[in-house]
C-alpha cells in the first residue's frame, strides 16, 4: 500500500494505493496530533512507500522538512512527485462532477490523489 500526501499548513489530505487502485482517504490537521495519526495510519494500513507532493515556491523547505520528519517517524522511504496545480485540478474535477460546496471540502484528499496517480505513472507503477 502507498500512502499519497498534499502537505498544506492546515490539513493535510491522503490517498492509498492498492496496486493500481488510487482513492482519496482522508484529512489529517497539520498538527503534533495529526502528525502522529499520520505515523499510526501508516502502521495501520502496512504503508511501504510515501509519496509526497512537492510544490513550487514558499512551501518547498517545509515540505522537505515534513517528509523528512516523516520517513524518520514512520521508518518508510519517502518520493516527492511535483503537485503544480493539483488542488486547483481536484476542485475543477469535483465541480464539473456535479460535487455539492460542503464535499468539494474534501479537495485535500483529491490532490493527494492526483500526486499519487501522476508519480504512478511517472514510475512506471501502474
Amino acid at each position: 500500500m502507498i500512502l499519497g500526501i498534499d502537505f498544506g499548513l492546515k490539513r493535510i489530505g491522503l490517498a492509498l494505493a492498492d496496486q493500481d487502485l488510487v482513492e482519496p482517504f482522508k484529512v489529517v490537521n497539520n498538527s503534533s496530533a495529526g502528525f502522529k495519526k499520520l505515523v499510526e495510519i501508516c502502521r495501520q494500513y502496512q504503508i511501504s512507500q510515501i509519496v509526497v507532493g512537492l510544490p513550487e515556491g514558499r512551501l518547498v523547505p517545509a515540505v522537505k522538512q515534513f517528509a523528512q520528519k516523516l520517513k524518520r517517524a514512520a521508518g518508510l522511504p519517502v518520493a516527492f512527485q511535483d503537485e503544480s496545480l493539483t488542488t486547483q485540478d481536484a476542485l475543477a474535477k469535483m465541480i464539473m462532477s456535479g460535487k455539492k460546496q460542503q464535499a468539494r471540502r474534501q479537495t485535500d484528499t483529491v490532490a493527494a490523489a492526483l500526486i499519487l496517480e501522476n508519480y504512478l505513472q511517472r514510475t512506471n507503477n501502474v
